[in-house]
């Protein structure tokens, strides 16, 4: 909630304008649900400004129509009553905002990109509306046009200090934290207290500054309030498609609030396309020219494609690790010895395997516990994954065993990696819970497929033959390493 001062200032402001009386009447007759359309068409009508962009509103590509109206009552009968108050009063709030004057000292504020911003967030909540088929889509431009408001205010009733904070920051999320920690309230509240001030009806306020919260469950469906959160960063990428980061932060608003997928982006942005002159001509202000449209679209396109590429990737790579260490997990690792064995197999190739197995490490976890001991284990992995090469696979195959895959590799040259895989592990000194020093050796059975080889089948041969290598390491007194021969 904002604080008694800042209330005060934005009551009291002289700047910030009345609103005109058909706005006012407008925003009476959308708070009651009694409203009829003769009382509607009568003030629309004081206003021929307002009465003109209503009639080409309700001819525009944004409605569909396929009558023409000519007239404000036919305009009415088109769009409906509810339809032609929001819109309306989008006109009017939008008509007497623009011109508000700023001080001097607000430089820093550009009103025309604030104004851009704004005219495309309505549009961008719209055409999320649509997408999703809404059915209160004059709400979501209304609601999209305004929820921005607390900026506007801000900047007329204290410019010298908000414009310290509003220069120094171009993120939307941070400057909410700077305007709370200095002012007591964001411009989502702020907002909030100039529309309930106005009488703006409650869903239409509410909305704003809910937009502005974290995002809802996804299990409640598409609300008012989340359109408008994603068209905050749709506005941003349509305006300013190559700055970097804008795609990867839309992506992520849409998928947090709406659960939408690259591709139902895409035609919420060609939504967008369809209705941009429209929008542009009904406000008199030129966002994009139609060249610069197509090739955001084209861009979107490509950075989705490529985002959803790395997005899959991503999930693929977390589906074949294990969670608690990085390494391949057991499945991944049975793939990659059944793909290399046959290849093995098939060009006679080289192949080597190890088994490493970490001595005595249950004693570690009952001395020092668990904690320490899936640190440790996290610790060894980085430092084998920091030896090996990018063709070789390292997984964990049990608990404190992990399997090594060499591809294309001898039992003879294989042994100065090994031997320096064992070393690397003994000379791990872990520092845990204020200076315990914890260290720990392996134990290393290896196999190895070689040119025509008669005792290995198939990749279970090779397994059994480097566990046989690691008993034998272990019997030999552990932290040695032992290869498997035939003999």
């Amino acid at each position: 909630m904002i604080d008694d001062t800042l209330k005060r200032r934005l009551d009291y402001c002289t700047t910030l304008p009345s609103l005109p009386a058909v706005a006012v009447k407008i925003i009476e007759m959308a708070n009651d649900p009694d409203a009829d359309i003769r009382t509607v068409c009568e003030y629309i009508s004081l206003d021929p400004v307002l009465a003109a962009k209503l009639l080409r509103t309700a001819n525009t590509p944004l409605y569909k129509s396929r009558r023409v109206a000519t007239n404000i009552r036919q305009a009415v009968s088109i769009l409906g009553t509810h339809t032609v108050l929001v819109i309306a009063l989008s006109f009017s709030l939008a008509n007497s905002l623009m011109t508000t004057p700023l001080s001097n000292s607000s430089a820093a504020f550009d009103s025309n990109i604030f104004w851009r911003r704004s005219i495309t967030s309505a549009l961008a909540s719209r055409a999320l509306g649509e997408k999703l088929e809404l059915n209160f889509l004059d709400d979501l431009f209304l609601a999209g046009l305004i929820q921005e408001i607390g900026i506007l205010a801000y900047w007329v009733i204290m410019p010298e200090e908000y414009g310290k904070i509003f220069a120094s920051t171009p993120d939307h999320d941070e400057l909410l934290e700077m305007e709370r920690k200095a002012f007591g309230a964001g411009h989502d509240e702020l907002g909030y207290a100039l529309l309930k001030k106005w009488h703006i009806p409650d869903y239409i306020a509410l909305s704003c500054i809910n937009s502005h919260s974290q995002p809802e469950p996804q299990n409640l469906g598409p609300t008012l309030q989340s359109c408008l959160a994603v068209s905050r960063y749709l506005a941003d990428y349509f305006l300013y498609p190559h700055e970097a980061g804008r795609m990867i932060a839309l992506n992520k608003a849409t998928q947090d609030w709406l659960g939408l997928d690259p591709s139902a982006l895409i035609e919420v942005i060609k939504i967008m396309e369809v209705g941009l002159s429209a929008v542009e001509e009904l406000f008199e202000m030129t966002i994009h020219h139609p060249c610069e449209v197509a090739g955001i679209l084209a861009e979107a396109k490509e950075l989705l494609m490529i985002h959803d590429l790395s997005r899959m990737k991503d999930l693929e790579d977390k589906s074949q690790r294990d969670g608690l260490t990085g390494a391949y997990n057991r499945t991944y690792f049975d793939e990659t010895l059944r793909r290399e064995f046959n290849l093995a197999m098939q060009y006679n190739l080289p192949l080597t395997i190890a088994i490493i197995d970490l001595d005595h490490f249950k004693n570690v976890n009952d001395t020092y516990g668990h904690v320490a001991g899936d640190s440790l284990l996290a610790t060894v992995v980085k430092t084998l994954f920091d030896q090996i090469r990018q063709d070789d696979t390292l997984s964990r195959y049990g608990g404190e065993e992990f399997a090594l895959i060499l591809p294309g590799t001898t039992l003879a040259a294989s042994r100065t990696l090994i031997s320096r895989l064992k070393d690397s592990i003994a000379a791990i000194a872990y520092k845990f819970d204020g200076g315990i020093t914890i260290q720990i050796t392996a134990s290393i059975g290896v196999a190895s497929y070689y040119e025509n080889a008669t005792h290995f089948q198939e990749p279970r041969d090779l397994i059994k033959a480097a566990d046989y290598a690691l008993y034998a390491a272990k019997h030999a007194g552990r932290n040695q390493i032992m290869e498997w021969s035939a003999s």
